[in-house]
């Protein structure tokens, strides 16, 4: 019996099997892509719940550091919570099947991705979607598909089925592309400014491709799959919805229209209060509530597909009133305000040194991360009172589908040697505030005086679907048309093209005209949204916020760069617990400093210079006296690089004792007479006023030396300790 089946998709082979591992799931599968390999279960309660209003599926993604020969790097050296990426991947899985289970499934569903080995070239966030289509075609749930899944990048001027990770790098266009045989059911797309034809383009050629992979879980469903159950469905009593239509349906008509949500929620409660004591001696309030939303479903799609307009009276290509505002907010480092009809989003720029970069322990070539958006979603947003908790995985995925729309625009680390983040605070939500928050952010951006490339925008497009293939394509849905709409299509872009997609859908599948004709009609509303954006700042400002770091890029020899850290890193620690600026030394020398102070970033500087700084025959330097024996005394001239200014060569006239002329701490001049064959540095203090570059008017040497100079040749005095070497040739400015 065939346990095992294989197709070639792009140049290497997808491999599914069944029966050998996880064997008393309900179904179980692996999937290998070249040396990536997945283990996929599915198992299903037998009890129902009761009362539950919504397919109860739950996709978790486990990501085993084994898979990639790694032992985690936290304090337990083991597993914990999932990272932000497996999040991401559970729903991306979650979001390619939930629309093909019956939505009156009642059972408790889970779905087990574990990665269980990865070669860093094949992702297996692909990979997992293909393995729950499998164990669903296997087991006993009514599933209407299988669905093939791919990701298409686009290299050397042509579309690329399934690239590695090391060739994504160079891709300017990320898509991934869930279908089944007849139609698209998940789209989810990262971009460098992608023409929206290009991507149409990999859309088809990826839902092309996805036909071999569905084939092959057909071929495995046919020898081994199970039969299946009967799909529920969530009926309401006839009599009761004919009672609700007839006594409420006008009454719901009108609420559904209502321009505010605040007046049209309070309409449909009302409505409902009423149906409750009219109707409860005959129904329950569960059924009554119940009939009343699949009501309300009806009349509100009615009402867009015999109007075309929107639920508001809105043409169906018409955005809500948008307005735009930065700088709102006194002490952070950028800010940018955007509504767009009841939806507001306030979104924070910070800035910092590239020390702050996010660490990534996780099973993929990235290591860091200079550039993140975070997302909050608070209860207040929508009037509700609820408990605050962790971040949910709505606000992971959300904030995420933000940062890759804004991450195709962030300068470069050599262009802009910042870390970035930007938190987006959900401050009233009406529909979309995933793609609001793309536009506050690129106001915050240009406001904190980061150098994007351009300013990007999103909207949210959806889609009701009536009979005799008649649909409307709606720009800017609201909550009401999101929640009794067919799709949720987020498009984000700038002024040449796509930066993100991610579609939803709660149909079975919807065309590639239609998935066209929403791009389409997005381009022309992020047209519009860039307009209102430029009211309100059109292009990042030219100074960075007074309380934002500035940073400074300087180059060292890279043999020098043990001398920057110092033995354990004492000398660098010593330089920022002087100067209190952030300092990053890259491998290649590169060395970058960071401070609000301009002073500050300006001493470090010149500290690290002048440790990297070579000795030179002939140069002057100001350093000062370390140890004093009885042939001469030790001077530093530079951090860390002393040299003996012997006793013969402390004053122009016989010295008894070094320590008649000089003590440690004091500070001299002296010049470089010699370095020897092994290193040792020479230095005189009589040859700096027998130096007649010295003399007053003449350059400097080195720009440690002081200012004021002794004229012409003179006897050398002892210093005068009271004030220091340079103040006592002031006093003594001729010879004696």
């Amino acid at each position: 019996m065939l346990q095992s089946a294989e197709v070639t998709v792009g140049d290497r082979l997808l491999t599914i099997e069944t029966g050998k591992l996880a064997r008393q799931a309900g179904s179980a599968v692996t999937v290998r892509y070249g040396d990536t390999l997945v283990l996929v279960t599915v198992c299903v309660s037998e009890e129902t719940r009761e009362g539950a209003d919504f397919l109860r599926l739950t996709v978790d993604y486990e990501e085993r550091h084994y898979a990639v020969g790694k032992i985690p790097g936290s304090f337990i050296r083991r597993e914990g919570r999932p990272r932000e990426e497996a999040t991401l991947a559970a729903r991306l899985t979650d979001r390619s099947l939930r629309p093909l289970l019956p939505k009156g499934l009642r059972n408790e569903i889970q779905v087990v991705v574990t990665v269980l080995s990865t070669d860093q070239e094949n992702d297996p966030d692909v990979l997992a979607v293909i393995g729950a289509s499998t164990t669903f075609s296997l087991s006993e749930l009514p599933f209407a598909g299988p669905v093939g899944a791919v990701r298409v990048g686009y290299l050397d001027d042509k579309l690329v089925l399934n690239p590695t990770l090391p060739q994504m790098s160079e891709s300017p266009l990320d898509l991934i592309v869930v279908s089944t045989k007849e139609a698209i059911v998940m789209i989810e797309a990262g971009a460098m400014e992608v023409p929206e034809e290009y991507v149409l383009e990999a859309v088809r050629f990826g839902h092309e491709a996805n036909q071999e992979i569905i084939g092959l879980q057909e071929r495995i469903q046919q020898a081994h799959g199970r039969p299946k159950i009967e799909g529920q469905t969530v009926e309401v009593n006839p009599a009761l919805l004919a009672a609700i239509s007839s006594d409420f349906g006008d009454r719901l008509t009108q609420a559904v229209v209502q321009a505010k949500r605040a007046e049209r929620e309070s309409a449909v409660t009302s409505i409902k209060q009423e149906a409750t004591e009219k109707l409860e001696e005959t129904f329950s309030e569960a059924e009554i509530v119940a009939a009343v939303e699949d009501e309300l479903r009806k009349v509100a799609r009615k009402s867009i597909l015999d109007r075309k307009l929107h639920l508001d009276g809105r043409q169906v290509n018409e955005i809500r009133p948008v307005s735009s505002e930065v700088g709102i907010l006194p002490r952070t480092h950028g800010s940018g305000l955007f509504a767009r009809g009841e939806t507001q989003v306030l979104t924070i720029t910070t800035l910092a040194s590239l020390r702050l970069v996010q660490l990534i322990d996780g099973l993929g070539l990235e290591e860091t991360k200079r550039f993140m958006h975070h997302y909050n979603f608070p209860p207040f947003s929508t009037g509700e009172v609820k408990r605050l908790g962790t971040t949910s995985r709505r606000e992971i995925g959300h904030g995420a589908l933000a940062e890759r729309a804004i991450g195709a625009v962030i300068p470069s680390e050599e262009d802009f040697s910042y870390t970035i983040r930007l938190v987006s605070e959900v401050l009233s939500s009406n529909g979309s505030t995933s793609m609001a928050s793309v536009c506050s952010s690129s106001l915050s951006l240009m406001d904190a005086g980061v150098p994007i490339k351009a300013p990007v925008v999103g909207i949210a497009m959806g889609l009701v679907t009536g009979d005799d293939n008649n649909y409307v394509i709606l720009t800017d849905i609201e909550g009401m048309e999101d929640h009794y709409g067919d799709m949720d299509f987020k498009v984000a872009g700038t002024s040449q093209g796509i930066t993100a997609l991610q579609l939803d859908i709660k149909l079975k599948g919807i065309s590639y005209e239609i998935v066209a004709g929403a791009i389409r009609q997005a381009r022309q509303a992020h047209l519009e949204l860039l307009d209102k954006l430029k009211q309100a700042i059109g292009s990042s400002r030219a100074e960075l916020s007074p309380y934002a770091p500035r940073m400074y890029r300087i180059t060292i020899d890279p043999s020098k760069i043990g001398t920057v850290i110092g033995p354990g890193g004492k000398t660098i620690r010593s330089i920022v617990d002087e100067t209190k600026a952030s300092i990053d030394v890259q491998n290649d020398g590169t060395v970058i400093i960071g401070s609000p102070s301009e002073e500050a970033a300006q001493k470090a500087i010149a500290t690290i210079e002048s440790l990297t700084r070579d000795v030179e025959v002939g140069g002057i330097y100001t350093g000062k006296v370390t140890r004093l024996t009885n042939f001469g005394a030790f001077v530093e001239i530079l951090p860390g690089k002393d040299g003996l200014v012997h006793i013969s060569e402390l004053a122009d006239y016989r010295v008894a004792r070094v320590e008649d002329i000089v003590k440690v701490g004091d500070e001299i001049m002296v010049k470089v007479t010699e370095i020897d064959h092994l290193g040792r540095v020479n230095l005189s203090r009589r040859a700096v006023f027998g130096d007649p570059a010295q003399a007053p008017g003449a350059g400097v040497t080195d720009s440690t030396a002081p200012s004021h100079q002794p004229r012409g040749q003179q006897r050398v005095p002892p210093i005068d300790h009271r004030r220091g070497d340079r103040d006592n040739r002031r006093r003594y400015p001729g010879k004696r």
